[in-house]
């Protein structure tokens, strides 16, 4: 679905709307630039943390990279190294833990300032604190933008206005997370009672 959003594939039927214009009106170059998206595995250059965040957008200030960086919940650990916003991250990010991409990812996205985010199983892989860190850089990023969170671990989405819960790419059950729980016949139900348990 995040892919069909920035045209990476087209529809074969139906239209996706953006505030009623279809997407096929707008030229990619466009579409994809009001859309931020967070990654499960995102994409860091052989370069510094600030040349990393600062990647979002033309010619941007260290008061700008600092502020998103804050916003992200990674500035601390930044000011804790060395050489701080001029550390370099190695190929694909690989002196850096996990939960220290995303939120260089997030920090990034939110220096872009889309109208949309796309944040895609960006908590998947990370363990409970990271977890946390990179849900609470989420919900401040969030703020006054359309968001659409992609995830099998449901304490991301149980903030969201609106639930889809997909099964074999159809939608099977559309609500709140309380709403959701209620039935206790429901896809989200079951999965939730499942993860709790695990937890």
């Amino acid at each position: 679905l995040a892919k069909l959003l920035m045209r990476f594939y087209d529809l074969d039927s139906g239209e996706i709307d953006i505030d009623g214009i279809n997407i096929k009106d707008f030229t990619k170059d466009v579409l994809r630039s009001f859309v931020g998206v967070v990654p499960q595995e995102p994409i860091l250059f052989n370069n510094t943390i600030a040349f990393n965040i600062g990647y979002g957008k033309d010619n941007p200030n260290m008061i700008d990279i600092k502020t998103a960086a804050k916003l992200a919940n990674i500035d601390e650990f930044i000011e804790g190294l060395k050489l701080k916003y001029e550390t370099e991250v190695g190929e694909r990010g690989v002196k850096l833990s996990g939960g220290q991409k995303q939120r260089i990812a997030i920090a990034r996205m939110i220096l872009s300032d889309p109208d949309i985010v796309v944040f895609d199983e960006a908590t998947s892989n990370l363990d409970s604190e990271s977890e946390k860190l990179i849900q609470d850089a989420f919900w401040k990023a969030r703020a006054g933008k359309t968001s659409i969170i992609i995830a099998h671990r449901l304490s991301t989405v149980m903030r969201a206005d609106k639930i889809v819960v997909m099964e074999e790419g159809k939608i099977k059950e559309i609500g709140t997370h309380g709403s959701l729980l209620k039935d206790e016949n429901s896809l989200y139900s079951h999965f939730w009672n499942l993860q709790i348990k695990l937890d």
